[in-house]
């Protein structure tokens, strides 16, 4: 027995359709799909959030050396004025090294992150910026869920829809606090 249902599609294609309803269900909190595709998506979000569920709190934070350019009060980087050793003049951005805190994955959660990645696309919201959506799954979902046993998502019925008649179902993240 497969591991997963066919969805009548060739394995590349079923993957990235997978992939996408997982990635909109995560980031959006809910997806209105068919039926079979909601279950398997379901599935698969389950134990991403399973896992992120076990990871949290699983890093640590520590202090690392940081170099960034000098700004001015409108945001511009400041510039000087360098003679090479062969007398050509020309403009070096001036830098200022600071301290700052970070959190370091541990290895399980690191590994974690990557096979979550497996199943995550890179998302660009309305300005064209990236959205990591598996940090928002470690860092904000884990976290909600935190001390629940399963039953992450729910699944509505919505009944057929018009052009095919498949059943079309709404697939949401449930309200835990």
């Amino acid at each position: 027995m497969p591991t997963q249902r066919k969805l009548g599609r060739p394995t590349d294609q079923r993957k990235a359709i997978l992939k996408n309803l997982v990635t909109a269900l995560l980031q959006n909190g809910r997806i209105e799909t068919t039926e079979t595709r909601a279950k398997e998506v379901q599935a698969i979000a389950e134990k991403l959030i399973a896992m992120a569920i076990k990871e949290d709190g699983n890093f640590t934070s520590r202090q690392i050396k940081v170099s960034a350019a000098k700004k001015d009060s409108k945001g511009r980087k400041i510039t000087k004025t360098v003679t090479s050793k062969n007398g050509r003049k020309y403009e070096v951005v001036e830098r200022e090294v600071k301290t700052d805190m970070v959190t370091v994955d541990n290895p399980s959660r690191l590994s974690a992150r990557r096979r979550a990645m497996k199943w995550v696309y890179r998302v660009k919201d309305a300005e064209g910026n990236y959205i990591n959506v598996v940090n928002k799954l470690f860092d904000e979902i884990g976290p909600r869920y935190k001390g629940v046993n399963g039953g992450y998502t729910r699944i509505y019925k919505l009944g057929p829809r018009r052009g095919d008649g498949a059943p079309v179902v709404i697939l949401e993240l449930t309200k835990q606090q």
